[in-house]
């Protein structure tokens, strides 16, 4: 990591930057005029001013008062604090002030608060007074008000900056929004900078190893610019690890497929919240160095995997939410796509929707918990009865904090083509088989409605990690369309957890990358337990991506690993519309 706002300098805009801002800023007025930023938050007792005050170019000053506050109370202040300012000596001249005769004490300027040409009454409030564009008079110097500018709260660079990988700041901002902010990237050149890109994302090339990055920002809301902040990474451009695992694949995805096709990718990409525990790096991924656990190295190799996938529609698991806001989200929407969020409750992490905004528009969401569902929605009333019958199991399935995504997509190109995704991560215990039947008879039942009654006709496309292999009951569920109440999966916890049932579900559903051998590699296991489900009426298997060959997926042992961002291995296919 390096750095936060705080830490960062904050500077005027380059003169490249400061062109954009003034085609896009609406700011008029004298150029001589200063500024006076005001903070005025509803929720919050008191507001800030904040201004220069004094000789020359004067210190700054952030004073807080009440928001209720008369105005007049707060331009005596100010006033008082003028005077404090003029009063203190300046370098230089404290021998002279001893030397020279007493004079009077100077007077208070005149200190009023303009809204066009007539003065704010006195007793105006604090917070109805100091309005946008309102002009404070002090003596001499006149202020331009500018209330709840755009500002930067938060600014970092990832520690892991690599050649060839995308780059991509934290952000965050009150008043405002990345997506209308500016951002100009600088190289070191000659003991100064240079600008190289503007932009959120930036991908370094050959020629920035060696040599730090600069960040400037100029936060905006849409409308206006606040003021402008640089930040320096905290170490030089590296060499990246060489050849991944996802090199060989992307040969084969090097141009986004045109209708009928659609590809389709599905990945649990491992949350941070997992991989940097001391567990994990001792017992479950001992075999990785812990630089490549670290968030912001495999961040590197997300984002350069999932970009050269040219994608469709990406379906993510494990998605921490700081890295869904400041990383996957501002990178894949500088490549087309536009991303929906759905966090576990209790949990840092959940999943991760993306989908090419110049072929698809979100028209619906319809997420659930699967523990809530079943609990409140009257769609499940015979499936709690059900389970009810066996305490033990109710409560381990209403304890889970396992969500499910659920978007319906409409073709831009063709109106009346509409398409439901399904993205979820089913309970991960080996022993959980029945209550991994019961989340999937939950989404089964929603589903229907959703593509049955809200949507009628809508086909399906159903992604994620079951935690489920080929042989078990779920996945028998799922392609069959039927379990018995005799399934061996029903007592997977033993006869105390026993909940026999028979479910059927309607839809016909296929896996569209088979039965790989593994999608999940680590030490202590190798299984495959991620699916594109695709509805059978509406689409075929156009093609499958290759997996990585067994040597590249073991090179370092296991996965994950320095050429590897995850434990898993994403799933990739095109799919063809019928």
């Amino acid at each position: 990591m390096c750095g936060l706002v705080g830490s960062a300098v904050r500077s005027p805009p380059s003169a490249g930057l400061q062109r954009f801002a003034a085609r896009c800023s609406s700011r008029s007025g004298p150029a001589a005029m200063q500024t006076a930023v005001v903070r005025c938050v509803p929720t919050e007792t008191k507001l800030t001013i904040s201004l220069r005050l004094g000789p020359g170019k004067g210190g700054q000053r952030h004073l807080q008062r009440e928001q209720s506050e008369s105005l007049r109370t707060a331009l005596g202040r100010i006033a008082h604090n003028l005077l404090k300012a003029q009063a203190k000596p300046r370098k230089g001249r404290k021998a002279a002030q001893a030397e020279a005769p007493a004079q009077a004490p100077p007077q208070a300027p005149p200190v009023v608060l303009y809204r066009g040409e007539q003065p704010v009454p006195g007793d105006t409030s604090n917070a109805e007074a100091w309005q946008d564009g309102a002009v404070l008079q002090v003596g001499e110097t006149r202020y331009r008000v500018e209330r709840n500018p755009p500002t930067l709260t938060q600014l970092r660079l990832p520690g892991s900056i690599l050649v060839g990988f995308p780059l991509c700041a934290t952000v965050e901002l009150e008043f405002g929004e990345a997506s209308h902010s500016l951002f100009e990237w600088l190289r070191e050149e000659g003991g100064g900078w240079e600008p190289v890109a503007s932009g959120r994302v930036f991908t370094p090339g050959n020629g920035h190893i060696g040599l730090k990055l600069k960040l400037r920002c100029q936060p905006g809301d849409g409308r206006r610019f606040g003021e402008a902040v640089e930040l320096e990474s905290g170490g030089p451009v590296e060499a990246g690890p060489g050849t991944c695992t996802f090199d060989g694949r992307q040969k084969f995805t090097r141009q986004n497929p045109e209708e009928p096709l659609l590809r389709v990718v599905s990945y649990n990409i491992l949350a941070d919240a997992y991989a940097q525990t001391e567990f994990s790096r001792t017992n479950l991924y001992p075999y990785c160095p812990p630089y490549a656990l670290e968030v912001d190295y495999r961040q590197n190799l997300i984002k350069k995997e999932l970009g050269g996938y040219n994608a469709d529609i990406i379906c993510l698991q494990e998605v921490d939410k700081n890295v869904f806001t400041n990383s996957l989200a501002p990178a894949l929407d500088a490549l087309g796509f536009r991303g929906v969020f759905r966090i576990k409750e209790k949990q840092h992490e959940g999943l991760a929707t993306f989908f090419r905004a110049s072929k698809y528009r979100l028209i619906s969401q319809h997420d659930v918990a699967f523990s809530e569902a079943l609990a409140s929605d009257p769609l499940h009333v015979e499936l709690l009865e059900t389970i009810s019958a066996n305490p033990n199991v109710k409560e381990k399935v209403l304890q889970r904090s396992t969500a499910f995504q659920v978007c319906v997509l409409q073709s831009l190109k063709d109106s009346s083509k509409k398409l439901c995704v399904g993205n979820t991560h089913l309970y991960w215990h080996p022993k959980g088989g029945h209550i991994r039947l019961v989340q999937i008879a939950i989404a089964f039942r929603h589903l229907q409605r959703v593509t049955a009654e809200m949507y009628p006709a809508t086909p399906l496309i159903f992604c994620g990690d079951f935690n489920s292999t080929p042989n078990s009951g779920l996945y028998e569920f799922v392609t069959k369309g039927h379990i018995s109440a005799d399934h061996p999966d029903w007592t997977s916890n033993g006869e105390e957890e026993r909940c026999n049932m028979s479910l059927t579900q309607l839809f016909k559903l296929k896996s569209a990358c088979g039965e790989p051998d593994y999608t999940n590699y680590v030490g202590g296991f190798q299984g495959c337990l991620d699916y594109i489900f695709m509805d059978m009426n509406t689409f075929e298997v156009f093609q499958v991506i290759p997996f990585p060959s067994h040597e590249e997926v073991t090179c370092h042992l296991a996965l994950p690993s320095v050429s590897h961002p995850s434990d898993h291995i994403a799933l990739i296919c095109d799919l063809k519309w019928k």
